[in-house]
């Protein structure tokens, strides 16, 4: 990794693009890499010390999916060996209780569940994946179990967006201290299915407001996160607080980038 201009505080480690769902708003892009070509324990444990004498201070561990490392639990100490705050973003399938005890143990700081809906059968249809509701609901209850703090990232689109009051209910049910209501992001996969993903302005205002209000009401209970789709907002939000200043990303192949979607910008090359 080469040194930046301004020191970053995040790094997001895509362990993967491997992943047992399928949804079809994934932040990964079209042309996935291959498991032959992922970065080995050895040299991610490399990265995650340059990252930390860059001025770095937390690690995302993602993918895809980052249970698919059979690594992981080696992985996630090597980023706590090397004084990082370890945020694991899964699916919660592919992770058991038993390779969440070896997390743990290996120093896992936080963890973060995605939820595609707040009914089991919707939530399934949208990850591609039979069951998927369920074993999201279990590894919830051992994050919570294990005392390590969890945070449920609901992504929002047009099958589910009447539905973030249940998305924040079942956030809460779970003993999550934050809840991320993430309206999709058009880019990659995302982009690509638009048309079928992309809620009306109506229903984006409708969710907006209903975010402050429950945000008044659980005030003290949880933390509740917003990010609206830049298509209905008044101006584009900042990117990630200018390239390189706050985060920066690496692929499961050791490319380093400014974010995860930089590489669907056309005509850039990193």
């Amino acid at each position: 990794m080469n040194a930046v201009l301004h020191s970053p505080l995040g790094l997001l480690a895509e362990l993967t693009h491997r992943c047992p769902l399928g949804c079809p708003y994934c932040s990964n892009p079209l042309a996935l890499e291959p498991r032959e070509a992922e970065l080995d324990t050895q040299t991610w444990a490399r990265v995650f010390g340059e990252a930390a004498a860059l001025g770095v201070l937390q690690v995302h561990l993602s993918g895809g999916e980052p249970g698919a490392r059979r690594d992981l639990p080696e992985i996630t100490a090597a980023a706590h060996a090397a004084g990082l705050y370890t945020n694991l973003i899964t699916s919660a399938v592919g992770i058991t209780a038993g390779t969440l005890q070896k997390l743990a143990h290996g120093g896992l700081d936080h963890v973060q569940i995605s939820i595609q809906d707040s009914e089991p059968a919707s939530a399934d249809h949208i990850a591609g994946y039979q069951g998927a509701f369920a074993r999201k609901l279990a590894l919830a209850a051992e994050v919570v179990r294990l005392k390590i703090p969890l945070t449920v990232n609901a992504v929002m689109h047009r099958a589910n967006i009447d539905r973030i009051e249940n998305m924040v209910a079942l956030a809460l049910k779970l003993g999550a201290s934050r809840v991320e209501i993430a309206h999709v992001q058009y880019y990659g996969w995302a982009l690509k299915n638009r048309a079928a993903l992309m809620p009306s302005s109506d229903q984006v205002k409708r969710a907006a407001a209903a975010v402050e209000g429950l945000r008044q009401r659980h005030h003290g209970e949880i933390v509740i996160d917003a990010v609206v789709p830049d298509y209905y907002a008044r101006l584009p939000k900042p990117c990630v607080g200018g390239w390189g200043r706050r985060s920066l990303n690496v692929t499961p192949i050791g490319k380093v980038l400014p974010c995860h979607a930089a590489e669907s910008i056309p005509g850039l090359e990193f």
